[in-house]
């Protein structure tokens, strides 16, 4: 049993106990030993389409069904399960993990040791419309979708191309599953994002920030560095580095709880104001006679 090193037993254990500096992070490390002991498959299955322009690494999988469209680069080591889809020009980069039903738009870049769960789709069309009196008129998406190193995106969350430009995830920021990140974001290196968070267009979020499940961030909104975002929080604009929120909109978490508890006491307040009115009001008549 891992344990930290200043773990002190309440009572007897009957196990051997394994003191560490960090027990959490020593278990992950024993857990990717364990994964990198199991063997990987390798080779590219008869009922795979790999176009004749496309050029695979060393040592790479790609299973059935799977597509890999014109002039896409895949990396050494890369696993590219059943049913994905690489359209035309994309790269995906050593050491990855591309799982089922997965769909990379043309010309979108993977880094290195990314790896992406099932549903996830890199590259869609921002939500880009212009209004007109007739309707609103598509805004073509040309730009694309860059993942860096390490990055790792749950299942079925999106990740839209920019109009212009590119949609950045930094390296090492993990994406929890169905999280939506709009046209010409940016995720700064080592951000968390729990699921159901939404980003709308052209934010820039900082480094190592911790943004709960179902977060609303508005668009061209800039969130600096070490931000930590509570559950079902609304950010309509700026937020500071450094800094803890929550709420909708959010504020300074810390006066959040406080204005929490005013907040539950706010129908008792409201019936000692009501009373007090009254009595102010018989005061006054009583004064004016």
């Amino acid at each position: 049993m891992l344990v930290n090193k200043d773990f002190i037993p309440e009572h007897e254990i009957k196990a051997t106990l394994i003191k560490v500096d960090n027990a959490y992070e020593s278990l992950a490390k024993l857990l990717n030993m364990y994964e990198m002991s199991k063997p990987k498959k390798q080779g590219i299955h008869s009922l795979a389409y790999v176009s004749s322009t496309a050029q695979i690494g060393k040592n790479v999988y790609i299973g059935p069904f799977a597509y890999i469209g014109e002039n896409c680069i895949v990396g050494d080591d890369t696993l590219i399960y059943p049913h994905a889809y690489l359209g035309d020009g994309v790269t995906v980069g050593n050491h990855c993990t591309v799982y089922s039903n997965v769909s990379i738009y043309h010309d979108c870049r993977i880094g290195n040791a990314c790896i992406l769960h099932s549903g996830v789709v890199i590259g869609a069309d921002g939500f880009g419309f212009a209004p007109t009196p007739d309707g609103y008129e598509k805004i073509p998406q040309i730009g694309i979708v860059i993942l860096e190193d390490s990055v790792e995106i749950g299942a079925n969350t999106c990740v839209d191309r920019a109009t212009m430009g590119a949609t950045v995830i930094r390296k090492g920021v993990k994406l929890d599953n169905l999280i939506q990140i709009a046209h010409n974001d940016e995720i700064g290196s080592h951000t968390v994002m729990a699921a159901q968070a939404g980003i709308a267009g052209s934010t820039k979020v900082g480094e190592w920030c911790m943004i709960g499940g179902q977060v609303g961030l508005a668009g061209h909104a800039k969130i600096g560095d070490k931000v930590s975002i509570a559950a079902q929080s609304g950010i309509p604009g700026n937020v500071a580095s450094g800094s803890q929120i929550m709420g909708s909109p959010a504020f300074d978490a810390k006066k959040y709880f406080k204005a929490s508890v005013a907040y539950k006491k706010l129908p008792e307040m409201y019936t000692e104001v009501h009373a007090l009115r009254r009595e102010l009001e018989e005061l006054k008549q009583q004064l004016n006679k």
